[in-house]
């Protein structure tokens, strides 16, 4: 009716929400305080005193009014993060992410103790940013195999993916690859994002066996490979401070861009 209130459906930042077929989307919920209509409420109608005028005092006719929208809809979260942590299950995710943080996600020595995404909130220097722990993919996590497949929305939010390899492991070449390979198949544009490499567990593999698993490392990713144990802490803040440089410099690009779009002219 005229007196009728607004229903208000609040949802958390990161909300995306689909049509009934779970594919068209109608709004992306990523800022506090954002609201969109999803649904309209029906004409009232006006009775016969609406159509009164001077020439027709007493009218004979009514509206009925129409009634509401109806509809369902899919509510997706996908969680807002500066970076994400990915790679095959055990390889050090959730022990990397409590040890930069204050988070306390449950960790173990067997696969999949991680069984949803953990955030933490990392500060390095006078800086803060928002990690996530995304649980392990293995081969064929696109597809539906394991549980990673149900999480990987959440890494399209993240600026820069943390890949984290397994160092006490025989082939580091081909956990590389399958990490790298789930994450195209599923969407490419994923396997565009800014990427840093990290070779784990450090302090458990032998010297010689360490160099030759950088090299390896470095040969398939074509990038320099930092170097972390997660239980002693070694090597953290280099991967944080990459993070840090990674995230500036995709801003100052997607500024820069901004700026050449509004000043066709324009040069740094």
């Amino acid at each position: 009716g005229a007196d009728g209130e607004d229903t208000i459906l609040r949802v958390p930042v990161g909300t995306q929400v689909f049509e009934d077929d779970n594919e068209t989307l109608i709004a992306d919920m990523t800022e506090v305080g954002q609201r969109v209509v999803l649904l309209s409420g029906g004409n009232g109608g006006f009775g016969n005193a609406h159509f009164k005028t001077s020439a027709n005092q007493a009218p004979r006719h009514a509206n009925p009014g129409q009634v509401g929208v109806e509809k369902w809809v899919w509510l997706r979260l996908k969680l807002i993060a500066d970076a994400g942590l990915v790679g095959l299950p055990n390889a050090g995710k959730s022990t990397f992410l409590a040890a930069v943080s204050a988070a306390k996600p449950k960790i173990a020595a067997y696969p999949f103790t991680t069984l949803h995404p953990n955030l933490g909130v990392v500060s390095i220097g006078e800086r803060d940013f928002v990690l996530a722990d995304i649980p392990g993919l293995i081969e064929g996590a696109s597809e539906g195999a394991g549980i990673g497949d149900r999480f990987l929305g959440h890494v399209e939010r993240c600026g820069v993916l943390v890949h984290l390899i397994d160092g006490t492991q025989e082939d580091v070449k081909q956990a590389y690859k399958t990490i790298r390979g789930e994450l195209a198949a599923y969407d490419e544009r994923l396997a565009e994002k800014p990427e840093i490499v990290v070779l784990n567990k450090i302090d458990a593999i032998e010297p010689d066996d360490l160099k030759e698993k950088l090299k390896v490392l470095k040969k398939v990713s074509k990038q320099d490979v930092l170097l972390v144990s997660g239980v002693t802490g070694k090597g953290t803040d280099m991967v944080l401070y990459g993070i840090i440089e990674t995230l500036d410099a995709a801003k100052a690009a997607k500024l820069e861009a901004i700026r050449r779009k509004a000043e066709p002219n324009w040069a740094p």
